[in-house]
């Protein structure tokens, strides 16, 4: 899979797709109607755009909602998949942070250090 757009003059299939734009943490992103969050991330050169408690980054894993390593929010909802919801024309997406500031997971003090083996995504209760 290649994720960038095809300009519409070298379309081989005459698509007239219509434009949208988004803003991913106050800067532009282009796309077009129909695309997903994800897809418009991907196609603006944002591979990853969230990290995880280790300070990993971490974009699209699955594309089909099942994981949760896609969540941003979306005009001031949190967690939303980015890989499941479709993106329209003035949407406003902030990226979202599982890191520790200056503390790696594990370390005595934190929430992590209960939960080190748990797998980076909502925990019970929490997110969806």
């Amino acid at each position: 899979m290649n994720p960038r757009l095809v300009p519409v003059e070298s379309d081989s299939t005459n698509r007239r797709d219509r434009p949208l734009r988004i803003t991913v943490d106050g800067e532009p992103a282009d796309g077009v109607e129909g695309q997903t969050v994800a897809g418009v991330l991907l196609v603006s050169g944002r591979p990853a755009w969230r990290e995880g408690p280790s300070g990993a980054g971490r974009g699209v894993f699955c594309g089909i909602g099942v994981c949760f390593d896609c969540l941003v929010t979306v005009n001031g909802d949190r967690d939303v998949r980015a890989c499941r919801r479709r993106a329209v024309d003035g949407d406003v997406v902030h990226t979202q942070s599982r890191a520790r500031s200056g503390l790696r997971p594990g370390t005595p003090g934190t929430q992590a250090a209960s939960r080190a083996e748990a797998p980076d995504g909502p925990q019970a209760g929490e997110g969806e």
